[in-house]
């Protein structure tokens, strides 16, 4: 078997292993493809018989590596066949008997079609380095997914590599002693009081694992995801990762809207040990436990509040530290509340722009509306809320009934529709009983007219000369009665056959007005296709 020789293919496949830490056959893989779509540009170029080439064409082909010898072959697998339609997928029996006489006929042989080097040309091989360059991509972008497929949602540690627009790239390691791999950080992912220079060190929250082909990293990381809050403090307070203290909820925004508002983010606790303070906890002793966070996040702003299942009791703390004198559930349906503070404490529980009672409503899940205590008049501001609850209910009422008048309209129009269907259903069915009745009466029309012509030509059999009248006479008698065949006919025969049948009667009464009608009765039967062999043939039922 002939052998393109691939000199250094040996150190080839260990230096790609290597330096894209890929396994060894892996990089075989990726070599035996990319070889094959260039034999593939070889056979296009080459294609003097003006083929076409499907997608699928080339699927009877493979290439062979020879690791030792440093170099290839292409294999086809062809079906042993009589005649052969297509050289590249079949072969002659003939031929493969000639060396292999066992051979039969449905068979498959593998043939060596590896062209000389010199033939495949310089086209074919920079479509093979082109292929190779993809497939070795794409298999490390398999292994990538392989790799870090299940540690969505957790923390990495990660270096700044280099920056590309307004992202930080970034080498991520998986922890499983693999080498390196790029991951991306955008601009809305980062802190902005991180400083990213070359070579500097963050702990990275991996949001996310691309599975397709785009290009670019494929792990997305985040330092503004709220899971970076949790993983700091489950991996910097023990009751946490013991389970002792649970992290309920959490509301960040690591990028405020306003450049004069720094990040901030409020973290819900609870416990249901009653010797364990959650809070304290989280803050550990003179704050040691809450700094190492901060300091991660440097100097983001974190408060730790507690968890309570009273609604009102959770809304005063997640306002902290502000503090709330009452708390009015205006609307729990719609989760509406009204927050009453002193007057100090105002700017406070508001925070700059909105942020603190911003966070407190995203981490409590209610809308929350801060008073002035001593301007709050409840009786005035209950009849204001009622006011606005019945106008809502108003439009919403106003909307269902809209929603309920298409709902009808759209019922009575598929109503209309159906009758309207109905109607022509039932005009079809009339139609198609009329169309019946007159094709029925066109049939008994013709029937009639046939039995009227077969009694005229009858009575014309009574005019044939006295020789012929006793032949005929004497052939039906020996099968059936005349008037019989004739009744059998109309029962069973089409019209089309009976209109034949007298018509041909009617040729028999004028072609045997001879003497000699014994002659031409036996010279008619002996004719192939003769008017009186048909209607001897039609009589004989």
């Amino acid at each position: 078997m002939s052998t393109v020789k691939l000199t250094g293919l040996k150190d080839l496949i260990e230096n790609i292993s290597r330096e894209r830490n890929l396994p060894r056959l892996a990089v075989q893989s990726a070599i035996r493809e990319a070889l094959l779509k260039g034999y593939e540009r070889y056979r296009r170029a080459q294609n003097l018989e003006r083929r076409q080439f499907d997608e699928e064409y080339f699927n009877n082909f493979e290439v062979e590596l020879d690791i030792d010898e440093q170099g290839f072959r292409v294999l086809s697998t062809k079906s042993i066949v009589e005649e052969v339609s297509n050289s590249d997928h079949q072969i002659s029996l003939k031929e493969v008997q000639e060396v292999a006489p066992e051979a039969q006929l449905g068979d498959s042989v593998v043939l060596d079609v590896t062209p000389d080097k010199e033939e495949f040309g310089r086209m074919a091989a920079m479509q093979t380095k082109q292929v190779l360059a993809q497939k070795l991509r794409d298999q490390q972008r398999q292994l990538v997914q392989e790799e870090f497929q299940d540690l969505e949602g957790t923390v990495l540690q990660a270096r700044v590599l280099r920056f590309e627009r307004q992202s930080v790239i970034m080498a991520v390691v998986s922890g499983f002693g693999q080498p390196e791999v790029e991951a991306e950080l955008p601009k809305r992912e980062q802190l902005p009081n991180d400083n990213y220079r070359a070579n500097a060190t963050f702990k990275v929250y991996l949001k996310k694992v691309s599975q397709g082909q785009q290009r670019g990293p494929q792990l997305l990381v985040s330092r503004a995801d709220a899971g970076l809050v949790v993983y700091l403090f489950a991996n910097e307070v023990p009751e946490i990762e013991d389970e002792v203290v649970r992290i309920v909820a959490v509301a960040r925004e690591a990028n405020p809207p306003s450049r004069y508002v720094g990040p901030r983010t409020k973290i819900a606790v609870d416990t249901l040990d009653r010797d364990v303070d959650p809070v304290g906890a989280c803050i550990g002793a003179r704050g040691s436990r809450i700094q190492v966070v901060v300091n991660e996040l440097r100097g983001e702003k974190i408060d730790v509040i507690r968890w309570s299942p009273d609604p009102a009791t959770y809304i005063a703390n997640g306002l902290s530290p502000a503090r709330v004198d009452e708390v009015r559930l205006m609307d729990p349906e719609s989760r509406q509340t009204h927050v009453l503070v002193a007057e100090d404490q105002l700017s406070l529980a508001i925070g700059k722009e909105g942020q603190n009672v911003r966070l407190a409503a995203r981490l409590t899940g209610w809308k929350i509306d801060i008073k002035d205590k001593a301007k709050y008049d409840p009786a005035a501001e209950d009849a204001k809320f009622v006011a606005v609850r019945a106008k809502q209910q108003q439009e919403e009422d106003e909307r269902e009934f809209e929603e309920l008048e298409k709902v009808e309209q759209l019922q009575l129009d598929q109503a209309d529709e159906y009758e309207e269907l109905k109607t022509y259903d039932e005009y079809q069915d009339d139609q198609d009983e009329q169309d019946e009745q007159d094709e029925q009466d066109e049939q008994d029309e013709e029937i009639e007219a046939c039995q009227n012509k077969l009694e005229t030509v009858m009575k014309s059999v009574e005019n044939f000369p006295s020789d012929l009248r006793v032949a005929l006479q004497n052939f039906i008698e020996e099968r059936s009665q005349l008037a019989d065949d004739f009744r059998q006919l109309l029962l069973k025969s089409s019209l089309s056959s009976l209109k034949q049948l007298l018509e041909r009667l009617a040729d028999l009464a004028v072609a045997f007005d001879t003497p000699s009608a014994i002659a031409k009765l036996t010279n008619a039967l002996g004719i192939k296709g003769a008017t009186f062999q048909s209607i001897l043939s039609l009589l004989v039922i």
